[in-house]
Order: C-alpha cells, then sequence, then structure tokens
C-alpha cells in the first residue's frame, strides 16, 4: 500500500484507466466477434455491416492505445479478407 500522496493518486488513476481500457477491448472483441459470426453463417452482407462497424473501433482502440497499431491493421485486414472470401 502506497504511503506517499502521490503514489495514492496514481493508484486510483490507474484503477480508473484499467476499467475504461477493459471496456474498450471487450467493446473491440464484440464487434470482431459479430463479423466472425457473420462469416460463420456465410451471410455476406451482414459480414459487410459488421465490418464497416468493427473498423473504427479497432482504429479508435489503435489511437487510444488500447491495442497496436500493426495488430489493428492486420486484424482488419485478415477480416477484409475473409468477408471479400464469402462471395466466390
Amino acid at each position: 500500500m502506497p504511503n506517499i500522496a502521490s503514489a495514492k493518486k496514481r493508484v486510483r488513476t490507474i484503477a480508473k484507466r484499467t476499467a475504461i481500457n477493459h471496456s474498450r477491448k471487450t467493446r473491440i472483441r464484440s464487434f470482431v466477434r459479430k463479423v466472425e459470426e457473420a462469416i460463420a453463417a456465410g451471410d455476406k452482407n451482414a459480414a459487410l455491416a459488421a465490418l464497416k462497424a468493427a473498423e473504427p473501433e479497432l482504429m479508435r482502440g489503435v489511437t487510444k492505445g488500447v491495442i497496436h497499431k500493426n495488430a489493428g491493421s492486420r486484424k482488419v485486414s485478415r477480416l477484409a479478407r475473409r468477408v471479400a472470401r464469402l462471395g466466390k
């Protein structure tokens, strides 16, 4: 347990930030899951709509520092490729 006032404040700040980051990551995962479920169902229109919603969420996670830039781009790219393959 911290004794110094600034250390106590950091503990509170870190707890707040952790909760916010956790909710952001959960939100990203749920958007990605919707895309993957549409892909699994074979519904291209639903998959495209879900991908359109998931891409900004992933990129928002990148700008907020929740996920790495390359990881966000990689996930968007792989999802887009899988959605594009549905029509064939």
